[in-house]
C-alpha cells in the first residue's frame, strides 16, 4: 500500500433507488474528482468537498459502498475511515463517495417568549425567505410558520443561529412583508423538511398541473397547513389556504405555446395555525401509495396501523385507519400492476404459456358478460412426471384473498420419496359442484392414461359425483380424507363427551382405517361401540370401503388424508393476493424451482431405491430374522406373531402390507431370501431412483413478463375477460368460523359429581345434600 493513490469520484444531488435483488443504484447529481492517497487526512478531504460543492461541512456525510456490496453504504468520520476505504479498495484507480446533506434541528422548544415585547425579527437583523412563520399561543414551541410583522422576545440564543439559517434575498413583491422559515421543531420531522422549497414562487415551472398539484400537497405537508382549490382542471389552477382570512394565495396556469405549467402570482403569507396535523386532508391516497411503495416493497405484510404511525412520526400528518388502508391498496397495486387489467391479459397470458412450454394444457372459460369464470394450468413437466409417479392424486381448494376472492383448486402426486409433486391446478371464481367437475374433466384431458387412478379427497358430494361422472368408463376410486372424515365424526355426535373421550374415538377411527383385515377392523370399530353407539353407527354408515384398508378396492399406498400437497397450498397462499397472472406466475416459478432442485439432488443418490423408500424397506428387512419360511409348493407360509401366506410370483402377501405400500413386507423378504433373490426387484417401479429420476426430467420454462409486451398483448386479444364480479368484503375476515368450533369446545365436568355440562358450584345433586 505504500504510496498508493486514488481518485475519489465525489456525489452529490442524486438519488438511490432499490434494484429487484436488493442492491443501490445512484442515479443523477452532480461529481466531481478529488485526488487523495494512503496519508490524506479526513478534515482536509471534508473540507475539500465541501469547497466543491459549495456547502457546509457541519450538514454532511460522505459514504462509500464496500467492494462486490452495494447493498450497505459505509460512513467515514475520521481518518481511520479513510484510511480502511483505501485498504478496501486494493488497487483501484478510482473510488465513488456519495454526499448527503444533513440538516441540524435545533432545540427551540424551551425558548422563552412573550407577545408583550415589541422586539421584531427584522429589528434583530435576520434577512429571511418568503415563508411565514406564527408563534403557537401557548409559547412552548415554535410552529413552522411565524408572521415577520408579529412580535415577541428575540432569546440570546437566536444570535447564534445566523450559520445555521440560509440568508435568502426577499421576495420581489414590495407589497409582501419579510419574513423567515426556521428550523422545524422536532414536532415536525425531518422527511417532510424535504419539501419545503418545493415551491419557491412566481415564475417557477412544472411539466404538468399533476406535477404542480403533487409539489403543492408535499409543500403544504412540509409547511403544515391544510388548502382548498378555487380553481382546477387541465391549464390552471387557483388555491388558497382553508383557514378563513388567511391571505395566502397562488395560481399557475400553463404557459402559452407550451405544456409547462408557470407560478403566475403567489401570496406567500400565513396568518392561520394550520390544520393539517390535526385532519391530514392533504394526505391523499396516491401521496401515501407514494411514500410507502418503497417500504411496501421490502415489507409486503405492512400494516395500516404501522402505516399511521410511521406517517405521522415522519411526516407530522395524522392519518385514519382507511387512509392508511386505501393508500397501501394503491401501491399494491403500482408495484404488482392492475387487478382489473391482469384479466384482460389473460388470453396473451395463456398464449405465452403455451409458446414457452409446449405440451402444456392451459385454458379458460368466461361467463356470458366475459367475466372470469374459471382458470386452468398443467404444465408439461407435471404431466410427463406424473406418468412415473404412482397413480394417485390429491385434491384440495385453497380461498384466495385478492380482491376479487375465487379459489385455488390443485391435484398432487407423491412421488417416488413420497414428496409433493404438483400436477395441475385451477383457479375458479367459487367452489361449486360443477367447477370440480369441470377441473376433474381438464385433468383427465390432460392425463395421457387415467386407468387405475385413486383420488384422495375430502367426501363431498360434488367431488364424489364428479368422480364417479368424469371417469366412469375408467378404473378409478375415490378414497376419503381420513382427516376430514374424523372432524365430522366429532361434529356430528350429539352425545355430551369430554376431550379425553374423543380422543379415544378419533384413535380407534385412525386404527379402523390402518386395520389389513376385516377382523382386526371389526375389532377398532367395536371399541367405539363400548364408547359410543352413535359413533359405532357414524362409522357404519360412512361407506368403509371408501377409507378402510381392510374393504378400499384401489390402491392408495397406505396415504390416507388429502393434505399431502402442504407445500403447494403454501405457494398459492402466499401469492394469492397478487393479481392473477402475477400469482399463476409466481405458481410456476416456485414448480420450476422445485424441479430443477429435485432432479440436481437425486444426481448424488447411489441407491437404486430413493432414500424413503430404502429406510422403508430397510425396516422391514430387521423383522425378517424373528420368522420361519416353509415352502408349501407354489405358496410359501411364513410363521411369526402370526401364519401369513406369501406367493412371490402375484407379488401377493395375506397380511396385505405388499399390495398397500408397494414394497415387500417382512413376510415376502424372508421367502426372497430363502429363494436367493434381491428384495429390490420386487419393489413397485415407482420407488426407484430412475423413475425419481424421470419424473423430474423435464423442465418448466420462464414466461416473459416485460410490460410493453404484456400491454400490446392484451390490445390485440381477441377475447374480453374482465374480473368476477365478486370482490372481498371490506373490513376484517372472520378469524375463525364459530359453528366449526363450537362443537369441539371441552365440556365443563363436576368436580364432585363428576357429571358434565357444570361445574361444582352449580351442582344440583350437592345442593340437595
Amino acid at each position: 500500500m505504500a504510496g498508493k493513490k486514488a481518485i475519489a469520484i465525489c456525489q452529490l444531488g442524486g438519488v438511490f433507488k432499490t434494484l429487484d435483488d436488493g442492491s443501490l443504484s445512484y442515479e443523477g447529481g452532480d461529481a466531481h474528482a478529488i485526488d487523495i492517497d494512503e496519508n490524506s487526512k479526513y478534515s482536509d478531504f471534508e473540507m475539500e468537498v465541501a469547497e466543491m460543492f459549495n456547502c457546509s461541512p457541519n450538514f454532511m456525510s460522505i459514504k462509500y459502498f464496500l467492494p462486490g456490496n452495494r447493498k450497505t453504504l459505509i460512513t467515514i468520520s475520521n481518518d481511520k475511515d479513510l484510511q480502511r476505504m483505501m485498504k478496501f479498495h486494493g488497487d483501484s484507480s478510482s473510488i465513488d463517495v456519495y454526499v448527503m446533506m444533513e440538516e441540524v434541528v435545533p432545540d427551540v422548544s424551551n425558548m422563552p417568549a412573550s407577545r408583550s415585547s415589541r422586539t421584531t425579527l427584522s429589528e434583530a437583523g435576520l434577512l429571511t425567505d418568503p415563508t411565514p412563520c406564527v408563534l403557537d399561543d401557548d409559547m412552548d414551541e415554535i410552529s413552522p410558520r411565524v408572521l415577520l410583522d408579529s412580535t415577541f422576545d428575540i432569546p440570546n440564543d437566536l444570535a447564534n443561529l445566523n450559520d445555521e439559517i440560509p440568508i435568502i434575498p426577499p421576495s420581489p413583491s414590495p407589497s409582501l412583508p419579510l419574513t423567515i422559515s426556521l428550523p422545524p421543531t422536532p414536532k415536525h420531522t425531518k422527511a417532510a423538511q424535504q419539501w419545503q422549497n418545493n415551491i419557491t414562487g412566481v415564475g417557477q415551472r412544472f411539466n404538468t398541473v399533476t406535477d404542480f398539484r403533487d409539489a403543492l400537497r408535499k409543500y403544504s405537508i412540509a409547511h403544515q397547513f391544510a388548502y382548498k382549490y378555487k380553481k382546477n382542471d387541465s391549464h390552471r389552477v387557483t388555491v388558497r389556504c382553508k383557514s378563513d382570512g388567511c391571505p395566502w394565495r397562488i395560481h399557475a396556469s400553463r404557459l402559452s405555446t407550451t405544456q409547462l405549467i408557470c407560478i403566475k402570482k403567489m401570496n406567500p403569507t400565513h396568518t392561520c395555525e394550520g390544520s393539517i396535523v390535526k385532519t391530514g386532508h392533504q394526505a391523499t391516497r396516491s401521496w401515501v401509495a407514494g411514500v410507502i411503495k418503497e417500504k411496501l416493497k421490502v415489507s409486503p405484510n405492512y400494516k395500516p396501523k404501522d402505516i399511521v404511525t410511521d406517517i405521522k412520526e415522519q411526516y407530522g400528518v395524522q392519518l385514519n385507519y382507511f387512509q392508511a388502508w386505501r393508500g397501501k391498496e394503491i401501491a399494491k397495486e403500482q408495484l404488482q400492476g392492475s387487478y382489473k387489467e391482469a384479466y384482460g391479459q389473460l388470453p396473451y397470458f395463456c398464449d405465452q404459456i403455451m409458446e414457452t412450454n409446449p405440451g402444456s394444457r392451459v385454458t379458460f372459460n368466461t361467463k356470458d358478460d366475459s367475466s372470469f369464470h374459471r382458470l386452468f394450468l398443467s404444465f408439461h413437466a407435471s404431466l410427463y412426471g406424473f406418468q412415473h409417479c404412482r397413480p394417485l392424486i390429491f385434491l384440495g381448494s385453497v380461498p384466495l384473498k385478492s380482491k376479487y376472492q375465487g379459489t385455488l383448486l390443485a391435484a398432487t402426486a407423491p412421488d417416488g420419496n413420497d414428496e409433493v409433486f404438483p400436477v395441475a391446478f385451477a383457479v375458479v371464481d367459487a367452489v361449486s359442484d360443477d367447477n370440480w367437475r369441470w377441473f376433474l374433466e381438464q385433468i383427465k384431458a390432460a392425463l395421457t392414461t387415467c386407468h387405475g387412478i385413486t383420488f384422495v379427497a375430502d367426501r363431498e358430494t360434488g367431488i364424489k359425483e364428479a368422480v364417479c361422472g368424469v371417469f366412469r368408463e375408467e378404473n378409478v376410486h375415490h378414497a376419503y380424507c381420513l382427516r376430514s372424515l374424523s372432524d365430522q365424526l366429532i361434529r356430528d355426535l350429539t352425545g355430551k363427551f369430554s376431550h379425553e373421550v374423543k380422543r379415544l374415538i378419533v384413535d380407534d377411527f385412525y386404527a379402523a382405517a390402518y386395520a389389513m383385515k376385516p377382523d382386526d377392523f371389526q375389532k377398532c370399530i367395536e371399541s367405539i361401540k363400548s364408547i359410543s353407539v352413535e359413533a359405532y353407527n357414524w362409522v357404519i354408515e360412512s361407506e368403509p370401503v371408501h377409507w378402510a384398508n381392510a374393504f378400499f378396492l384401489g390402491a392408495r399406498y397406505n396415504h390416507m388424508t388429502s393434505n399431502f400437497g402442504e407445500i403447494f397450498y403454501n405457494w398459492a397462499s402466499d401469492a394469492n393476493e397478487l393479481p392473477i397472472t402475477q400469482m399463476v406466475d409466481t405458481i410456476r416459478s416456485k414448480i420450476m424451482e422445485l424441479i430443477y432442485n429435485r432432479r440436481a439432488g437425486s444426481n448424488h443418490w447411489l441407491t437404486r431405491l430413493t432414500p424413503v423408500s430404502s429406510e422403508r424397506l430397510e425396516k422391514e428387512s430387521i423383522k425378517v430374522c424373528a420368522l420361519q419360511v416353509f415352502n408349501s409348493g407354489e405358496q410359501f407360509e411364513v410363521r411369526g406373531d402370526s401364519i401369513e401366506i406369501v406367493d412371490i410370483n402375484n407379488y401377493d402377501c395375506s397380511c396385505k402390507g405388499w399390495q398397500i405400500t408397494g414394497l415387500p413386507c417382512c413376510h415376502a423378504i424372508a421367502v426372497i431370501g430363502c429363494l436367493g433373490r434381491d428384495p429390490y426387484d420386487y419393489c413397485a417401479r415407482y420407488f426407484t431412483v430412475e423413475s425419481y429420476r424421470l419424473t423430474y426430467s423435464e423442465s418448466v420454462n420462464p414466461i416473459p413478463r416485460e410490460e410493453k409486451v404484456m400491454a400490446e398483448g392484451f390490445s390485440r386479444a381477441i377475447v374480453t375477460v374482465t374480473p368476477p364480479p365478486t370482490r372481498r368484503p371490506p373490513g376484517r375476515p372472520p378469524s375463525k368460523k364459530v359453528g366449526m368450533h363450537e362443537t369441539n369446545k371441552r365440556q365443563l365436568q363436576c368436580s364432585r359429581c363428576k357429571g358434565t355440562g357444570h361445574n361444582k358450584s352449580t351442582c344440583k345433586e350437592f345442593m340437595l345434600t
